[in-house]
């Protein structure tokens, strides 16, 4: 397994999202924890949760307590395994999202992450997304004050624009660490998100990287570029997708989410596949 590093942390250039074992659609417990122990077993080193992915409004967290599980559960060594987990979304259990960036909440939801995850510091906490009644600047302070109060080792942002995440960083006195954005060959719009993640050295984390559920296994079949290359290199559109976007800046960390083995090892592998400049450009303008 390759490695990038998010802050002073290496972990694998691949890894984990746990979304897809907690939400609609979700498999049995048993291949959930599988799947994890899958990723584990090809050395991913980073699973992203959140304490918003679960199902039912008596069952948050339970992303973050799958995911505690199945650390423990291992036959291996996970110590150098980094959990990345948020707050400030929730689920009512009606199928909807809604947003509490509140300082009073985001400081709870990381009390009750801690909790579930059975750590006495949580490895890397993201703000998740922008609550239009909060001001960005409070919220981000809450974020800043659990970092100082050593709640978390690390602190970084979710579905920020270039302005947010200069603000962050500044709040948090340069200590931003992660981004973590939508971005896949069918969303782009984070490109000057990378861009600047780039400039500045902060950890890219794609999220749905492969187009999301219900659509990374038709990937191929939207962008006609990824599976021409996967063709002629032997190996699926969704691995070609993941070698781009780490051709793309060595900042930049996908986290394609998973509910079966198979699949996370096809993501793994894509650490594998060095693409050409010519593919890459290829790859940049297939839309």
């Amino acid at each position: 397994m390759q490695n990038r590093t998010i802050g002073g942390t290496t972990v694998s250039a691949i890894g984990l999202g746990g979304m897809p074992m907690s939400i609609e659609g979700r498999p049995d417990h048993q291949r959930s924890v599988a799947t994890i122990h899958a990723a584990l077993d090809g050395g991913v080193t980073l699973i992203d949760t959140a304490d918003a992915y679960h199902l039912h409004a008596d069952e948050v967290g339970h992303n973050e307590s799958l995911i505690a599980e199945a650390l423990r559960t291992y036959g291996g060594d996970t110590s150098g395994v980094l959990v990345a987990t948020k707050g400030g979304h929730l689920r009512p259990g009606d199928g909807s999202w809604t947003l509490n960036s509140s300082p009073d909440y985001l400081r709870s939801a990381c009390e009750a992450s801690l909790k579930r995850l059975g750590v006495d510091a949580i490895g890397l906490y993201q703000h998740h997304r922008p609550d239009p009644t909060v001001p960005y600047a409070d919220a981000i302070g809450a974020i800043r004050d659990l970092l100082d109060a050593g709640k978390i080792q690390m602190a970084g942002v979710s579905n920020a624009n270039p302005e947010q995440i200069r603000q962050a960083n500044e709040i948090l006195g340069g200590r931003l660490v992660s981004v973590q954005n939508q971005f896949s060959p069918a969303f782009r719009s984070s490109e000057p998100e990378l861009e600047l993640c780039t400039e500045l050295g902060i950890a890219f984390l794609p999220w749905s990287p492969l187009g999301g559920i219900g659509s990374a296994g038709e990937l191929g079949g939207r962008f006609d570029a990824f599976a021409t290359i996967g063709t002629e290199r032997g190996v699926s559109p969704q691995r070609v997708c993941l070698a781009w976007m780490l051709a793309k800046s060595p900042v930049t960390i996908p986290i394609p989410g998973s509910s079966r083995p198979e699949t996370i090892r096809d993501s793994i592998a894509a650490v594998d596949l060095e693409l050409t400049p010519d593919e890459v450009a290829l790859l940049d303008a297939a839309r």
